[in-house]
């Protein structure tokens, strides 16, 4: 047993109560105070655990963010972990509660397991001595569950100062696989104006909006092809005033996924300009790529085979797989930086009432992620 698990594995009753701890300071997104408190505690458990210098990012919208320092090595190369506090869910929603070693709560899974690993394997490097020669940034954000809107420039900024990124957000479960491949996310808003008209006296004189938007509807769906793991979802439909009313205007809110970054092009291009089926309308489409996807390359398949035999020296099998769902890592892989995902600990139901932690995995998975972190440190 290597020295970092076993320090980690002696601590894991107090490792837990970080975890209770952040997962009390509930941060649901759009509610800043929360938030801000959250990341006040957050603060607290890194000087406390830690020590490192601490970055507070002021954020009017949104709750501050935090870039947290760790060593004195180099900064060019650096490696970056990157987290977020916030969650998916309003306060008093979902119950804080333990069952034998599952621990279920808001975003107790996505991602405040993460953020808890995360500070505990700094610890453990901190306590057992290890020689970094490069240092460690760890970059906490505050609205991940809302688009990264207020986040997107210092993740880029950060990455590109980076030799790689570790994301320890949820792990795919129940068996704790990480992420080596995530899809990237576009979203558009589609208008469409047409002639209004008395739908029986004027009944072929107008050009309806809604029927013009139902077609586009159709074909916007042929673009979604199962194989190459394209999807186009119209989440969000609306338009016209009364039913004996043609429709003057309809709207569409499109969401597209892809899995390769050759794809972006050629989608984007196909939603943007749009054919028209009725005479008199107009069809305007809004919006681009968000999130390029996080590919499997082979610095990512790396990446995943060094956590692998990191995880069989601690005894374990450790799985990879893919996600359908973005994060911030799509932001850091999209600029080419070695990024790999899904480091949380083992639990599962991230956004549901079933999400949930396993606590007597947090040693492995904090041991996990501080190995990984001191091989590319000392590359």
């Amino acid at each position: 047993m290597s020295a970092i698990l076993k320090y980690l594995k002696e601590h894991n009753n107090q490792i837990t109560d970080t975890l209770f701890r952040l997962t009390k300071a509930e941060s649901p997104s759009h509610t800043k105070a929360l938030v801000d408190e959250c990341g006040n505690i957050l603060r607290e458990e890194y000087e406390r655990l830690v020590g490192g210098s601490v970055e507070k990012i002021e954020k009017g919208e949104v709750g501050n963010q935090y870039k947290f320092t760790y060593g004195t090595g180099d900064e060019e190369g650096q490696i970056l972990v990157i987290g977020h506090m916030d969650t998916v869910w309003d306060v008093g929603a979902l119950p804080i509660k333990q069952e034998g070693d599952l621990l279920y709560g808001p975003g107790v899974f996505d991602m405040k397991g993460g953020l808890t690993i995360t500070l505990w394997a700094l610890k453990a490097l901190k306590e057992t001595g290890a020689q970094l020669s490069r240092k460690i940034i760890f970059l906490v954000t505050s609205d991940e569950e809302i688009g990264s809107i207020h986040s997107k420039e210092i993740i880029l900024a950060e990455a590109k100062k980076s030799s790689v990124v570790f994301v320890p957000e949820s792990s795919i479960g129940p068996d704790g696989a990480v992420k080596t491949e995530r899809k990237g996310a576009a979203q558009f808003l589609m208008k469409v104006e047409g002639i209004s008209g008395h739908a029986g006296i004027n009944a072929w004189d107008g050009a309806s909006a809604i029927e013009e938007l139902a077609h586009q509807i159709l074909d916007l769906k042929k673009l979604a092809n199962r194989e190459e793991g394209i999807s186009v979802n119209i989440g969000v439909v609306n338009g016209g005033t009364r039913g004996n009313v043609i429709a003057k205007e309809a709207f569409a809110e499109i969401d597209v996924r892809i899995t390769k970054k050759a794809q972006v092009e050629k989608i984007t291009e196909a939603i943007l300009n749009r054919p028209v089926f009725i005479n008199g309308t107009n069809v305007e489409v809004l919006g681009e790529i968000d999130r390029y996807p996080l590919e499997r390359t082979e610095a990512v398949i790396q990446l995943y085979e060094e956590l692998k035999g990191i995880a069989s020296a601690h005894g374990y099998d450790l799985e990879e797989g893919a996600s359908g769902g973005a994060s911030d890592g799509n932001f850091t892989s999209g600029i080419g930086i070695p990024t790999i995902d899904g480091l949380g600990p083992l639990g599962d139901g991230a956004h549901s009432e079933q999400e949930h932690v396993d606590l007597s995995n947090l040693p492995y998975r904090s041991a996990l992620l501080a190995e990984i972190i001191q091989k590319y440190a000392n590359k």
